[in-house]
């Protein structure tokens, strides 16, 4: 991003009033209790599809509230069977974005547990935690995510962090393991997220390095004028055989949604 256009950004970010950011964060936490209540209320007494729609219409609600557009490309070629999806990893915010579209399962970072009434939530949604730069409980994991895999499908972010969205870090192969374990293909997916007004890269929702989750949320806020664009991958199909290297699986999904990134910018 240059630096006319990081003004432009900064410009932008102050152009939501200090009354209506505060109607805002009401709207956030009346939402969120709306979710707790699900939660407790209805999801026990729910099946499989009905907890779907619940969670695909809280997810665009939360993002219409932060007033994120989300724009998708080539989602009509996930299959209505069990997958893995890897995908880049900005913020936060790109859960809700997916699931917005396609409710699906997520890996994240334990820390993520620990969040307020958020980790709690996302416990309750079938989350699983890693623990990073743990092999041997990545081992674990491996095993819970094939096993999830025979009836649903299930997103991970190989980087192993977030990053501000202009490049990808390496991609991590031990959770590709799943994959081959469970004998389902993978899919990827690029994530970006855009200024509705210069149609250009937004550092806005990055969320990265010491910044909390409230510090995020209200970055965004200040915003509301924000674009996720979610582009998908069809997995390697020139093999007469389903890949079954997790080294060469993380390397190919790098290099598509890498090559995308790059392409974009």
């Amino acid at each position: 991003m240059t630096s006319k256009q990081a003004v432009i950004e900064q410009a932008i970010q102050q152009n939501t009033p200090f009354a209506k950011r505060f109607c805002l964060w009401v709207a956030i936490w009346a939402h969120v209790l709306s979710g707790v209540f699900t939660l407790f209320v209805i999801f026990p007494w729910a099946n499989s599809r009905a907890k779907q729609l619940h969670i695909q219409k809280w997810s665009k609600r939360l993002l219409n509230i932060f007033g994120i557009e989300l724009l998708a490309t080539n989602p009509q070629i996930l299959p209505g069977t069990s997958f893995l999806l890897c995908s880049n990893h900005i913020s936060w915010m790109d859960i809700h974005a997916i699931n917005a579209l396609a409710p699906i399962r997520f890996v994240a970072k334990s820390e993520v547990e620990g969040w307020p009434v958020f980790g709690w939530m996302a416990k309750q949604l079938g989350t699983v935690f890693i623990k990073r730069d743990s092999s041997r409980h990545a081992h674990l994991v491996v095993g819970e995510l094939a096993n999830t895999m025979k009836g649903e499908s299930v997103c991970i972010f190989p980087e192993g962090t977030s990053t501000d969205g202009e490049s990808v870090r390496p991609f991590k192969p031990n959770l590709f393991e799943s994959a081959v374990v469970a004998n389902v293909p993978v899919y990827s997916l690029a994530i970006r997220y855009l200024s509705k007004t210069t149609g250009k890269r937004s550092n806005v929702p990055a969320f990265i390095g010491d910044m909390g989750l409230l510090e995020s949320m209200a970055q965004i806020l200040k915003n509301r004028n924000l674009i996720v664009e979610l582009t998908f991958f069809p997995p390697p199909g020139s093999a007469p055989e389903m890949p079954s290297d997790r080294k060469w699986l993380a390397l190919h999904s790098h290099e598509q949604i890498s090559r995308y990134l790059v392409d974009k910018s």
